[in-house]
């Protein structure tokens, strides 16, 4: 069972991280939701954050694990958000469950395939040689030459914990990720449409979701809006916090 940090009571709200990413990332916005009259579930993904590792990880996979989750809490007519790699796992849940899921939020991420572009932050993390017991800022160090980004390392460097005394380790399997890295690009199957109310969040600075990917969006998603959070990348909701929380909740609340 899916690792998750359970706050509020009300309506379930889903919350799916994206790729390398877990349920911390979200902290802040759980208790912003749950005090509009949500039980907010924060999960961690399996092989990310607290949540088991398996040599199996496919998007199939993931979408089972939420939904088995959803069965094991007996959740009814959910709301989703999901972000990147979340958002991906989200539609296809919502597309092959359509039952169990009211309101759809996907975050700059599109159905459409997209092609393996991690090769510089997997390469950083290969790069981490843990049986030689580096500290926190030598983690980083070793970051730096791979990933230039402060807020993308920093990002990562949220996986790191005490595996023992002296002993950092990364959350995530890494390995498995090494070996199935064409997993994350894949696109939602052809046939599979959700026909609720679903929102589209971009941000303004992201190449994630183009204008000319619309047409497509559409065809999986009828019931689809579109909102672009200006002066925002790939992580519109950390570098734009307050006004993804305004368009998010005011979708959910109508």
């Amino acid at each position: 069972m899916l690792y998750s940090r359970i706050e509020g009571e009300g309506k379930p709200l889903l919350i799916i991280h994206g790729f390398l990413g877990m349920s911390d990332n979200w902290k802040s916005f759980s208790s912003l939701y749950a005090a509009e009259g949500f039980q907010v579930h924060l999960l961690d993904l399996r092989n990310h954050g607290r949540s088991f590792h398996s040599d199996d990880f496919s998007y199939a996979l993931m979408a089972k694990d939420v939904f088995d989750y959803c069965q094991e809490h007996q959740l009814t007519n959910i709301n989703v958000i999901g972000h990147s790699m979340g958002g991906k796992v989200a539609m296809l849940l919502a597309t092959t469950h359509p039952e169990l899921v009211e309101k759809l939020i996907v975050a700059d991420i599109g159905p459409k395939y997209y092609a393996p572009h991690h090769q510089d932050i997997l390469a950083g993390l290969n790069a981490v040689d843990f049986s030689e017991q580096p500290d926190r800022n030598q983690v980083e160090e070793i970051l730096y030459p791979y990933i230039p980004d402060f807020g993308t390392r920093q990002f990562l460097m949220k996986n790191l914990y005490w595996k023992e005394p002296g002993q950092l380790a990364f959350r995530f399997n890494l390995a498995v990720f090494n070996a199935k890295i064409e997993v994350i690009g894949e696109a939602l199957p052809a046939e599979n449409h959700f026909d609720k109310p679903t929102l589209f969040i971009r941000g303004g600075n992201s190449k994630y979701i183009l204008d000319t990917d619309l047409p497509n969006i559409q065809k999986h998603f009828p019931n689809f809006k579109l909102v672009t959070i200006p002066n925002a990348g790939h992580w519109l909701h950390a570098e734009n916090p307050k006004l993804f929380f305004e368009e998010t909740a005011r979708f959910l609340s109508k």
